[in-house]
């Protein structure tokens, strides 16, 4: 006989696993199936690795710039790559681990192997198809595996993967995705970059830190596209003062492989075609939904463009399935699942006062040097949504923290409806402003106005300050510029 359960979750990534916690929470009975790594593309080949990368980076392009701080090294400080890497895998399996103790802790049923849909209710296990990337640990005595199970609801949250572009398809060596981005066995020594969304700046700025010579196409006439136009713009320069190129309204029509490099033919605007020769390519043209091989057609669950159909709840339009995260369409980032499984969870088992979330509410942030995060509407969507605006600036360079830590290059920018006081939008240019940002998504879910964000009190010194300058700018009360 099937094995039965209140919820079971197909995907362990951070919208899987966090919603099994929560529904374990709730007294529900909870099962979740992965079929390759705790912790999912997010915890193993995204999210955390990414940083632990960009870290290292960090701590080179200040070893770089050690006399900007009054201090000599005696020799030149050089990437060792592998155990760069190796650090990356290590801190990827700390908290892949940490995933297996909080499941055991919240006594979550984990199943290995691929689930498939077979009714609403039902889906069977079988066994994994696929190698795992990386090794994993020894699964405790009486992990389940495959077989029929059943469930009253059941979550898809199955992630996404690299959308490959016809004719570009990445091979594991001359042309990369993410996974192989992260792993290199030497560092080469010219890149090209195709996206300048989050995933493709950051393996920029990566590489560029590195030693690289790192090329960026971009197919849209603005680096990081979804980004406010101005914030965009002034990370531009920023980049280009680092060495990267950036190649805007341009796109790759083909490639050209060799023994151990690639030739990127590069159409401009315009219909002029540039050949562009690197070591690697870097294949970052967006994302797209595993609905594949779920069952999910033959149940007749509605999907659009490769992503599952839902309502602001997680439901799809067959009873008792659902979807969140990535699969569920976008914003496809790490937190939006976190809190999309959450919802959907304790709507699930009736919590009262569960609302659909507010995806203006969704901050985004891109840990390239500098870094850049957001919130809420860009000043051009402010203005074609219709409202009536105040828009608030502070540079880096007036702040003494900033000029302090020697990063005195960066803005911040508030958008607020001129009417109301209400803060619309967030935008953010320079060092730390990935841990600033909340402040400002703190503000909006409490539909706090100019006012209150003008009376409050913001500590000295602390790169904090701006934000309040950036509000006070935006009523022509700014202090210090």
């Amino acid at each position: 006989m099937a094995e039965s359960y209140d919820v079971i979750i197909i995907g362990s990534g951070p919208g899987g696993y966090v919603t099994a916690i929560r529904s374990a929470q709730l007294g529900l009975k909870t099962a979740i199936v992965e079929r390759e790594h705790l912790g999912g593309i997010c915890l193993n080949w995204g999210c955390i690795p990414t940083k632990a990368l960009l870290r290292s980076a960090e701590i080179m392009h200040y070893a770089d710039h050690l006399n900007n701080y009054g201090l000599k090294l005696d020799g030149k400080v050089t990437p060792d790559t592998k155990a760069v890497v190796d650090r990356s895998r290590a801190v990827s399996q700390r908290l892949n681990n940490g995933v297996g103790f909080l499941m055991k802790k919240n006594k979550i049923d984990v199943i290995w192997g691929e689930a498939k849909l077979t009714k609403p209710g039902e889906i069977v296990v079988s066994a994994t198809k696929k190698k795992p990337m990386q090794p994993q640990p020894p699964q405790p005595k009486g992990t389940k595996g495959e077989g029929t199970y059943t469930a009253k609801n059941i979550i898809i949250a199955t992630g996404a993967r690299p959308r490959v572009l016809p004719g570009i398809e990445p091979d594991g060596k001359l042309i990369w995705t993410y996974f192989e981005a992260m792993v290199p066995p030497e560092m080469p020594k010219s890149l090209i970059v195709m996206g300048s969304g989050a995933i493709g700046i950051e393996f920029a700025s990566f590489y560029r830190s590195m030693g690289a010579d790192v090329t960026v196409v971009e197919l849209l006439p603005q680096v990081m596209p979804v980004e406010d136009a101005e914030i965009a713009a002034f990370a531009k320069k920023q980049f280009e003062k680092q060495g990267l190129k950036i190649l805007l309204d341009a796109k790759v029509t083909k490639v050209e492989k060799s023994g151990n490099s690639v030739t990127a033919h590069v159409e401009q605007k315009g219909g002029k075609v540039e050949k562009i020769t690197a070591d690697r390519l870097i294949s970052a043209v967006g994302v797209q939904g595993n609905i594949e091989n779920l069952g999910l057609e033959e149940l007749g669950v509605k999907t659009e463009r490769g992503c599952i159909v839902i309502d602001g709840y997680g439901r799809t339009n067959v009873p008792g399935i659902y979807a969140i995260g990535d699969v569920a369409g976008p914003p496809m980032l790490a937190h939006k699942a976190e809190h999309e499984g959450v919802i959907c969870v304790e709507k699930i088992a009736g919590v009262p006062g569960v609302h659909p979330m507010d995806k203006n509410m969704i901050p985004g942030c891109t840990y390239c040097n500098p870094q850049v995060a957001s919130v809420g509407l860009t000043e051009a969507k402010a203005k074609e949504k219709g409202y009536d605006i105040r828009v608030g600036h502070f540079p880096f360079v007036g702040n003494g923290k900033a000029i302090a830590l020697g990063e005195d290059q960066g803005m911040v920018k508030t958008i607020f409806d001129r009417k109301t006081g209400q803060l619309l939008g967030a935008h953010m240019v320079g060092a730390e402003v990935t841990e600033l940002i909340q402040g400002f998504v703190v503000a909006m879910n409490l539909e706090t106005t100019e006012e209150e964000l003008m009376h409050s009190v913001f500590p000295h010194p602390t790169l904090s300050e701006m934000m309040h300058e950036s509000v006070l700018d935006a009523y022509g009360r700014v202090i210090h510029v």
